[in-house]
This record gives structure tokens, sequence and C-alpha cells, in this order.
């Protein structure tokens, strides 16, 4: 009986073991499965990627079907990419698409730009796909933006004139300067500089309203799109109007500041006189009180006189009838030149 049981158990072990293998493959089966279209749409494409690639990326946390379709698109379009370059670009961080689609637009407009410079264009964050756009068909900037808040650009010419312009810049991508080169704000702000400064040189504002291509040409002779990720084409000046007359505002302004200057001046001096009056008037009043004490000292000399004998009283009285004679005088004269009058 136990020879008939051991052949029972192996089987069970045998059938076990078919079962898990049999698992197993299936799970294998179903992992490649999903990659099978994959390789055999890259074959029949000729953009060929191995099998076991595949399956790798996958390892990798690398989106195989982005790998196997923008490989197939570059070999479609007569560029040979590897899919290691690709997958390398993808685990750097960036955008295989953007670079393949750029790539593409750039060989076939006959632009020079290899594999390491668009993936770097790519890697530093700039968009190559319309930076290639951009090369072939140029945009125009307005100047200034439209998000800056402001409409013109104003500048005074040097007759004192208010100038308002705006500007319309037509740009292209220069693709060797795009790493590190300046982006369109420098455009902007260099395009603003130059017309200010254009308008300021120019001797009379009529001189600008006649010819403003003068002006785009003096800008445009600057070399302004010097350390840019672009190339000016031409700078076209759309409007110019006539503002405010600065020139006088500012002379109205320099009148008044002068006025109240000389105001203040003047100021300064009438309080310079009353104070000089006001002292002078006390020194009057100081000699009117010297006076009156010389006065003061007239009865005791001639008291004195009296009592020596100096004086008579017929002498006095003399002298009693020419003070009132001179009393009667300046009555009858008006007042005198100290301004009091006799009573």
């Amino acid at each position: 009986m136990s020879s008939a049981i051991l052949p029972l158990a192996v089987s069970n072990w045998v059938i076990g073991g078919a079962i898990v293998v049999g698992v197993v493959v299936l799970i294998i089966i179903f992992m490649i499965a999903q990659f099978i279209q994959l390789w055999v749409q890259a074959l029949l494409s000729g953009a060929r990627v191995r099998l076991i690639d595949l399956i790798m990326m996958r390892l990798r946390k690398v989106d195989p079907k982005t790998i196997v379709f923008n490989r197939i698109s570059a070999k479609k379009a007569g560029l040979d990419i590897s899919s290691d370059q690709l997958e390398s670009h993808y685990l750097a961080g960036g955008r295989v698409t953007n670079v393949v689609r750029a790539l593409i637009a750039a060989d076939k407009a006959k632009i020079d730009l290899g594999w390491e410079q668009a993936t770097a264009i790519d890697l530093a964050g700039r968009d190559i796909v319309d930076a290639v756009r951009t090369s072939v068909d140029p945009k125009v900037i307005d100047c200034p933006h439209q998000t800056s808040g402001r409409n013109t650009i104003d500048a005074v010419a040097r007759d004192g004139i208010q100038l308002k312009a705006r500007a319309r810049v037509t740009v292209r991508t220069n693709i060797e300067r795009l790493v590190g080169g300046a982006t369109e704000e420098t455009i902007i702000a260099r395009v603003g500089e130059g017309i200010v400064s254009a308008i300021g040189s120019s001797a009379y504002h009529k001189d600008v309203l006649e010819n403003p291509d003068k002006i785009s040409k003096e800008v445009l002779n600057r070399g302004l799109d010097s350390g840019t990720a672009f190339e000016i084409l031409s700078i076209d000046i759309a409007d110019v109007d006539v503002g405010t007359n600065i020139g006088a505002a500012l002379q109205t302004d320099q009148a008044d500041a002068d006025k109240k200057r000389f105001q203040a001046e003047a100021e300064k001096r009438r309080a310079l006189a009353v104070a000089q009056e006001a002292e002078y008037i006390a020194e009057v009043q100081k000699n009117r009180a010297l006076v009156v004490l010389a006065e003061a000292e007239v009865p005791k000399a001639m008291a004195e006189a009296f009592r020596q004998g100096n004086l008579g009283i017929m002498d006095y009285y003399r002298m009693k009838n020419v003070v009132a004679d001179t009393s009667m005088r300046q009555s009858i004269a008006g007042p005198d030149d100290g301004g009091s009058k006799s009573t």
C-alpha cells in the first residue's frame, strides 16, 4: 500500500510544480507582451529597438512609448537618433518629443542644429520648438510690451516737446546664442532706451515727426541684439504722437521757483529794514532821554548862577521872553521835524 501512495505523492508534486512554472511563464509572457507591439512597430518602421532594451526602460522608469515613437519619427524624417540618446535625455528631465520635433523642423529648414545643442537648449528651459519656428518665421515684438502697463515710449526732444512713440521689432532666433543669450525683455528694454536717446538728441520734434525712420535706423545701427538670443531684422516706428510741452512747463516751474526765491529775499531785506528802523527809533529815544536829562540840569545851573551872582533877574526875564517868542513862532510854523506839535 505504501508503494501505491508514493507514486501518487510524486505526481501531486509534479502537478504543483507544473502549475507554478505555468503561472511564472504566463507572467513573463504577459510582461513581454506589452513590449511586443512596440518592438514590432519599431522593427517595421526601420527604427529597430531591442526587446531587452524596452524591458530595461521600464525598469529604469522610462516611458518606452515615448522613446519608440520619437525614434520612429526621427527615422522617418531621415534622422538617426539612437534609443540610448533619447533615453539619456529623458532621464535627464528633458522633453524628448520637443527636441525631436525641433530637430526635424531644423533639418527641413536647413538650419544647423545638432543633437547636443538641441538637448542643451531644452535642458536650459528654453522652448526649442518655438526657437526653431521663430528662426524660420521671424516674429514681431511690440515695444513697449503690452504686459508692461505702458502704451508708448515717452521722450523729450531738445526743443522741449514731448513725443510718444510705439515701435515694432522684428526678430529672429539665433540658435547659436540661444543658450545663455538674453530674452525678449532685454530686446524691448534696449530698443526703448535707443528710441529715448534718439528722440532726445533731435534738435526739434518736427524732425522726428517728418522722418520717423531716422530713429529706427539710428537705433538699429547700435547693435542692440548683441548678447541676446535673437537677431534684430528691423525696427519700425508704428506711431509717433506729440505730448505736452515739457520745456515750457519746466520754464514755468523755474520761474515760479525764482519768484518765490526773490520774494523770500525781498522779505528778508524788508525785515532787515524794519529791524534797522526799530534800532534807529530806539536810538532816538535814547538821545531824547539824554536831552531830557541835560535839560534837567539847566534849572540847577541857573540856581547856582543866581547864588553866585553870575545871573541877574533881568537876564532871566530876557531869556524867558526869548523862549516864549520861540514857542510862538513854532506854533505858527506848524509841527517841527521831530513830528511833535507845540501846545
